[in-house]
């Protein structure tokens, strides 16, 4: 046999497809399972005052145990390793994720698959464990008063003055983000931050020549048109 020989039934040696047990697989596949469906219900529990999107909720169990069986693959073969990194790469997904809590089960999902698949189980738990404590302090803690949008149409242009002595009574805060002046009359645009918002708005629509009043929330821009 050639030197040539003996080099390339080393290499094929060395790439050949280890041996899966199947009880192995089995015990990962039960464990990960286990794990997602625990953050399966933490993130209902967590969105269910907000909006719960339920198909994802579904796809975080599912991408755990896909990540699992990719692990245990790849442990399996150097060559299937290479033909999966190959594969995936070409992987493009376009579904934005505009909550960053989804994006953080996301990860937990991928990351359990990985630690289960690696057969760390007990650093899974721990992880768990720990990401729920940490999840649900932070989400205990008061958010401070979010400033909001107050839109104000007036038919007079000299009414402002009357429109700020008003909103001074109810905010403790406000900014004029806009002012604009038209043959129309007057059209304002305030940031404020009020407790007693709906006094505020009743304050306001009874001054006189004031047409329309409208709160709305802050998402950080305001475009005047």
């Amino acid at each position: 046999m050639k030197f040539n020989d003996i080099l390339k039934s080393s290499f094929i040696d060395n790439f050949a497809v280890t041996g899966v047990n199947i009880t192995d697989v089995l015990l990962v596949m039960l464990i990960t399972l286990i794990i997602s469906l625990y953050i399966f219900f933490i993130y209902r529990i967590m969105t269910s005052k907000n909006f719960y999107n339920k198909s994802f909720n579904i796809s975080l169990p599912a991408v755990a145990l896909i990540t699992a069986a990719i692990i245990i693959t790849i442990q399996s073969s150097v060559v299937v390793s290479l033909g999966m990194v190959g594969a995936l790469s070409i992987v493009r997904f376009r579904t934005a994720i505009k909550d960053p809590m989804d994006l953080v089960f996301m990860f937990w999902a991928i990351a359990t698959g990985i630690i289960c698949g690696a057969g760390l189980y007990m650093v899974a738990f721990i992880a768990a464990l720990t990401i729920t404590l940490v999840v649900f302090l932070l989400d205990q803690i008061p958010m401070i008063q979010i400033p909001k949008i107050l839109v104000i149409q007036a038919s007079v242009k000299d009414i402002e003055d009357n429109i700020i002595d008003s909103i001074a009574q109810y905010a403790k805060y406000y900014k004029i983000k806009s002012r604009n002046i038209s043959q129309e009359g007057l059209n304002m645009i305030v940031e404020v931050k009020a407790k007693e918002e709906s006094l505020l708005l009743q304050n306001i629509s009874d001054i006189e020549n004031v047409e329309y009043v409208s709160l709305l929330d802050y998402d950080g821009e305001v475009t005047s048109l």
